[in-house]
């Protein structure tokens, strides 16, 4: 079976951790030239068809009324990124429940599921930066 990628993020009346990464990399690390910043969640899924990914997008891996979900992602120029996630043997708790979650949904095998975390950055920042 294929590999299914989602990115998930908050809307931004509702992306609190955002707001909170934002002002510690203001205050903490002296970068008060960042203007804005993105949290996203991306998951990558294996052992799912078309359809089960469809449903365990919206009903796990993602809340509609406070998300935004998309299969692929887009930085402009202006933008900075990186990711972050578990290193290989560590326990990532929320790919492992999303894992158990889908297989109770699909009433299938455990998928394979990871995850990580994309912050997406803007403003006037140097490579040192």
């Amino acid at each position: 079976m294929k590999i299914h990628t989602l990115f998930v993020e908050k809307s931004p009346s509702f992306a609190s951790e955002s707001r909170h990464l934002l002002h510690d990399l203001r205050e903490s690390l002296e970068l008060p030239q960042i203007a804005s910043l993105r949290l996203l969640n991306r998951y990558d899924l294996e052992g799912l068809d078309d359809t089960e990914f469809s449903l365990a997008s919206t009903r796990i891996l993602s809340e509609p009324q406070v998300d935004s979900i998309t299969t692929s992602l887009q930085i402009s120029p202006e933008e900075h990124a990186f990711a972050f996630s578990y290193l290989p043997g560590q326990f990532d708790q929320r790919a492992d429940s999303a894992a158990q979650c889908i297989q109770i949904l699909t009433g299938r095998e455990k998928p394979t599921v990871f995850s990580s975390k994309i912050v997406i950055l803007t403003g006037n920042l140097s490579p040192a930066d």
